[in-house]
């Protein structure tokens, strides 16, 4: 019996390995394909100025709409292609991601359950610059998944700068640093020019929101935050938080 119950197992096991590995070399043969029309397309709406409307109706767009693997291929490329460009070219990018009802795949993603999908959902809406779903995103920022908190937090700052950073002045829970850092570096990538508002985590009853805030102003040389700084040293009650002022003020002075 336990030989025949080994028999089917290993059986079973060896038909799931192979349509398995079918699948995947079917959709990598469908990628390829897909490929091909998605980068025709996309050179057709950025470089030939069609619009959606004449595209729609065309064969190969049917085909890359028709399913849901062809539509997360056409996503990726799409993405893909918006990091690369910016401008006129971003924009007609971003016009096709909302007309072609891609964005709707991306909202989807963004009411999902599992933190994983949620954070691809949130990551392509802000590449593509939704501005719309800020508030939603800014919620999300305040899940305990610290992978979710991250992406969201990131995705806030792309798309309302320091916006997306102020509702951290009420955090009740420690921001390590490897947060810090990522917040830090998200400024940095998205060349965030108006940061009107980061003095407002030196306010913070949290210390490591102030500590960020210290961080971000030392780090971007934020010189006109200077008497922010100062106001903190004479006022703050708590040793290292004092001393970490002290040292981004001689910095800054610097």
């Amino acid at each position: 019996l336990c030989i025949s119950l080994f028999i089917i197992s290993a059986v079973i096991l060896y038909i799931m390995i192979i349509r398995s590995r079918s699948n995947n070399i079917k959709k990598e043969k469908l990628r390829i394909v897909y490929s091909s029309l998605i980068e025709k397309l996309m050179f057709s709406i950025v470089f030939q100025d069609l619009t959606f409307s004449a595209i729609k109706d065309d064969k190969d767009y049917k085909i890359l709409s028709r399913n849901a693997f062809s539509r997360e291929v056409t996503m990726e490329s799409i993405i893909d292609l918006h990091k690369n460009y910016d401008g006129v070219y971003s924009q007609k990018l971003e016009q096709f991601y909302k007309e072609s009802g891609l964005i709707n795949d991306s909202l989807k993603r963004l009411k999902s359950l599992k933190w994983e999908i949620k954070c691809k959902g949130i990551t392509e809406l802000a590449e593509m610059n939704v501005t719309e779903t800020f508030d939603s995103i800014i919620t999300i920022s305040k899940s305990r998944n610290k992978t979710l908190k991250i992406t969201a937090l990131n995705a806030a700052i792309k798309l309302g700068g320091t916006k997306g950073i102020v509702h951290l002045t009420e955090y009740p829970f420690p921001i390590d640093e490897w947060m810090q850092i990522n917040i830090i570096n998200a400024f940095k990538k998205h060349d965030v020019g108006d940061t009107k508002g980061v003095e407002l985590l030196l306010e913070s009853q949290n210390t490591t929101v102030i500590s960020l805030g210290l961080k971000l102003i030392k780090e971007l040389k934020l010189t006109q935050k200077v008497s922010y700084v100062a106001q903190l040293v004479n006022n703050a009650t708590n040793t290292q938080v004092k001393y970490e002022a002290q040292n981004v003020l001689q910095t800054l002075t610097i």
